[in-house]
């Protein structure tokens, strides 16, 4: 079995990742996944959240999706995102600022209310509070 796989991660906006890992976890729409090199072939989408790889040389690898798709082959890994962050390039103040905010909307409910918009909101700080945290641990 092969030690290694490679992975490319990339959004609308740029190439975030590319390079050979070891092994992977995503958010996929279903729940978590480990990815390990050889993994039958699987295509899905992303739910908004961390992706956690660990390369070839050991590093630990943290970044934040907002969703898109993976596609799994036996011996390379891609992921096309909506918006991808470094983990490393988030701003858990904000986040937390964003979620609170969200939270509140959805409580109160006042003037032109958005449900969905506040939802969102809610949801994409929330997994940005996740990856940080996941970022946290991997150090």
């Amino acid at each position: 079995m092969t030690k290694t796989v490679t992975c490319d991660i990339v959004s609308a906006e740029e190439a975030l990742y590319s390079g050979e890992i070891t092994w992977m976890t995503v958010t996929g729409e279903q729940g978590e996944l480990g990815i390990y090199p050889g993994h039958a072939p699987l295509l899905t989408a992303i739910a908004a959240g961390p992706v956690h790889l660990k390369t070839a040389d050991g590093e630990d690898h943290v970044f934040y999706l907002s969703g898109g798709y993976l596609e799994v082959l036996p011996t390379e890994i891609k992921i096309l995102a909506d918006i991808a962050l470094r983990a490393k390039d988030l701003d858990e103040a904000a986040a937390e600022e964003v979620r609170q905010e969200a939270a509140r909307q959805l409580l109160t409910q006042k003037g032109e209310f958005d449900y969905g918009k506040a939802a969102i909101q809610l949801a994409e700080a929330t997994a940005q509070l996740k990856t940080v945290q996941e970022l946290k641990k991997a150090k």
